[in-house]
């Protein structure tokens, strides 16, 4: 009888011993979502697993009476409020060419007077690549190369394709658009929709957009190959030692019948867009490197008077940034 108490004690402490074996094996969403890109891109050591090339710059933002109509938020109040910018070309790949057909992107972290964060990212097309979190590490997937071959299944991409077609519409946009100028010449978009809030609790929906004050300026077939696969930083420093960079700040207006939940599809253009403020980028970061490189550039940081909406993509964007800087820090420390 001891004997027996004594094996089943030892099953049951074995047991208990691998059940936590079992929780690690497990990987969650997030992690996922990072092992995906790490691997189409491979693990690029201490770089972001996306947007991994980019810039550091700095600058100020101020608001407009009209961000003041349509939110309380503080960074409308009419002050300078300090900018933390990164420039960035899309993809995991900080060797990725300045001339590629991938996205741009503009994060920011904007510091109120009071202490207030606000944090977004945004992207040169005014749509998102995928409308649900779980479809961001599938289609990273069926573009990874098979070991075997060098080339993705072609198989799993059309049939992950033809299930989700609105997986397409971003990577045609941009097939479709000129490769931009310069970083301060790009148009970028939230793609996401938030929430304003005024002083007198009136709700408006909104997704908004940072548009250079001179306009998208694109570059021609003939212009890309005299350049060399590296002049978006460069050109940027030189541009902004010459003058600076500004963007209008300007948010389009929802309508009722608009979809504020997927990111992938695009409002009517008939949906009014208003100006609340403007972006001055007055430095850049001579190399690598900066105060740019700690921030994960969290979207769901708002002011009061800014809330998120319950679009699913944007609230599942924090988590995988996370784990991205856990692993560069990490990384970093070695």
């Amino acid at each position: 009888m001891k004997k027996t108490i004594l094996a089943a004690a030892a099953a049951a402490g074995l047991a208990s011993m691998m059940l936590p074996v079992v929780a690690q094996a497990q990987v969650s969403p997030p992690e996922t979502q990072v092992n995906a890109l790490e691997g189409l891109f491979g693990k690029q050591a201490s770089f972001r697993r996306s947007h991994a090339k980019g810039v550091c710059a700095s600058g100020y933002f101020v608001g407009n009476a009209v961000g003041r109509g349509l939110s309380t938020a503080s960074v409308f109040n009419g002050d300078k409020v300090p900018v933390v910018a990164r420039f960035s070309v899309g993809g995991g790949s900080p060797k990725a060419s300045d001339k590629g057909k991938s996205v741009r992107a503009l994060a920011l972290q904007f510091t109120a007077a009071n202490g207030e964060q606000w944090l977004t990212a945004n992207i040169s097309a005014p749509m998102y690549f995928v409308s649900k979190p779980e479809h961001f590490a599938t289609f990273l997937q069926v573009r990874t190369p098979d070991p075997a071959t060098g080339k993705p299944d072609p198989a799993k991409l059309k049939a992950f394709s033809d299930a989700n077609p609105e997986t397409l519409l971003q990577a045609g946009y941009l097939a479709k658009a000129p490769v931009p100028a310069s970083y301060a010449s790009a148009n970028y978009w939230s793609t996401n929709a938030f929430e304003l809030v005024n002083a007198k609790k009136e709700s408006q929906f909104v997704r908004w957009q940072f548009v250079p004050e001179g306009g998208f300026v694109g570059l021609t077939d003939d212009q890309l190959k005299s350049l060399p696969d590296e002049f978006l930083a460069d050109e940027l420093r030189k541009r902004v030692a010459a003058g600076g960079a500004t963007f209008d700040f300007k948010v389009q207006l929802a309508d009722k019948t608009d979809q504020l939940t997927d990111p992938t599809k695009v409002w009517p253009d008939s949906r009014p867009v208003v100006p609340l403020g403007k972006l001055v980028i007055d430095k850049v970061e001579a190399g690598l490197g900066g105060a740019c490189d700690k921030i994960t550039f969290n979207p769901l940081v708002l002011p009061k008077g800014i809330n998120p909406s319950k679009d699913p993509i944007l609230l599942a964007r924090p988590a995988p940034y996370g784990v991205s800087l856990g692993r560069r820090l990490t990384e970093a420390a070695k």
